[in-house]
């Protein structure tokens, strides 16, 4: 989903797949030019050690100034790498569409637009910044959706790579315990278009500053 994605914004990339929760990693921050850590079923306060493996490789990634890209865990490993601290959210789940206002123009925010509709699936939350952490865009229910860190870290809560219907399966699938109540909303939600396309290109101008 996220070659695709990222295709959608007129780039061809060369990937390497790194299974972190097999224990698969990386020697080194130089092997790739630029790097994306994934969504994934754990939470980052889950006491893995491959979790804790992720935090010190994010950390050498910014020491070494690497391009990276964090999506929804990817996003919160990140931040709870660099400082911050990251919850199961007592708002619940965010699902289906989620409405964000972006609170800063970048150079690479082309084309703009000073909203950032994204799909979304997650209970946990950044609820305490990293002290290099900038917030980019937010919403209500989720104020810490984008942050950048510097010139070389950028990380976002929603699943610009889902498609609505993925997300609808999701939802649907019965393996998580959502209220329903928050399902009907999530549902209703999934009738608005999202940013994903634009959003895509906005994190390919970054990686090419």
């Amino acid at each position: 989903m996220i070659e695709t994605l990222l295709s959608s914004a007129g780039i061809e990339l060369e990937y390497a797949v790194y299974t972190c929760f097999e224990n698969q990693f990386p020697d080194s921050p130089d092997e790739c030019d630029t790097w994306l850590i994934s969504g994934s079923k754990n939470g980052v306060y889950d006491p893995l050690d491959w979790i804790a493996r992720l935090e010190d490789f994010v950390r050498d990634l910014y020491k070494a100034q690497k391009k990276t890209i964090g999506i929804c865990f990817g996003h919160q490993i990140m931040a709870q790498a660099m400082g911050g601290t990251v919850e199961k959210s007592d708002r619940g789940w965010g699902l289906g569409v989620a409405f964000n206002q972006v609170a800063q123009r970048k150079p690479w925010m082309e084309p703009w637009c000073d909203s950032m509709d994204l799909a979304c699936f997650h209970q946990d939350q950044v609820v305490v910044l990293p002290e290099d952490a900038e917030v980019l865009a937010g919403n209500l229910f989720c104020p810490y959706y984008m942050l950048q860190y510097g010139d070389c870290f950028l990380s976002i809560q929603g699943h610009p790579e889902f498609s609505l219907s993925f997300v609808r399966a999701l939802i649907g699938s019965q393996d998580f315990q959502i209220p329903p109540s928050r399902i009907r909303e999530a549902l209703i939600s999934l009738h608005a278009p999202v940013d994903s396309g634009r959003v895509a290109r906005w994190v390919v101008k970054f990686l090419a500053l």
